[in-house]
């Protein structure tokens, strides 16, 4: 209607699904990722999980914890469900997805590798490790969601520069695996992992400190920028 408009920059964008039941996350899903690091292409998708407690804005600091000293960024595609289904067939998935948005896998990597038994759940899932946004694309508006480049840089350095068509398993097969083991519900939230240029894996390994800037974007999607406190 345009009656009941703000100026854009007195406005705080929160993330678009702040307490979703569920953060689902997708591991060594990119060829290129798989490569840089030397390790096999999955045969099937290697889930994990964040807490939503990790969630934080489009626009809002990443914390860095005194417990690690190995932090790192994943710039990934997330689908957010928008209707409930079990065992969903793939042909069929991609009418339970609303729509998509970016997000940053942020990663303690002494945590996920080494520590809690090797365990990836703790190193994911500090509080602020999974900036959100700017907002959702409904699907119907993304003309190829498996076409489309997806960056990330760190103080204005390129750090991963990539494309969704190099994911192992799409989004309709994450779908239809992980409707297999949980029931999928409206404002979940699916990363799918992360392309080739991560901290850990560069030689030598580089990792975020304190006020560096990290900007996440995906074509079509949009851009998130987090700075780290």
């Amino acid at each position: 209607s345009g009656q009941h408009r703000v100026p854009r920059g007195t406005a705080q964008l929160l993330a678009p699904v702040g307490d979703p039941e569920k953060v689902i996350c997708v591991g060594l899903n990119y060829h290129d990722h798989c490569q840089e690091q030397g390790a096999k292409v999955p045969k099937e998708p290697l889930i994990f999980s964040k807490f939503p407690s990790a969630i934080t804005g489009p626009f809002d600091d990443i914390v860095h914890p005194q417990d690690t000293s190995e932090l790192d960024w994943e710039v990934e595609l997330a689908a957010v469900i928008g209707k409930r289904g079990r065992h969903i067939e793939e042909a069929a998935a991609l009418e339970h997805v609303l729509g998509f948005t970016v997000a940053n896998d942020v990663s303690a990597r002494d945590w996920q590798m080494r520590r809690n038994g090797r365990q990836w759940l703790l190193g994911k899932t500090f509080d602020t490790f999974c900036p959100l946004g700017p907002a959702i694309v409904t699907r119907e508006a993304v003309a190829d969601v498996h076409n489309l480049w997806i960056r990330c840089s760190v103080n204005g350095q390129r750090m991963q520069d990539s494309s969704t068509r190099h994911l192992i398993f799409g989004v309709p097969a994450l779908v239809a695996w992980v409707s297999r083991f949980v029931t999928l519900v409206p404002g979940d939230i699916l990363l799918t992992g992360t392309p080739a240029g991560v901290g850990v894996f560069r030689k030598p390994p580089i990792f975020l400190k304190r006020g560096d800037e990290v900007q996440c974007e995906i074509e079509e999607l949009g851009t998130i920028c987090n700075q780290v406190v």
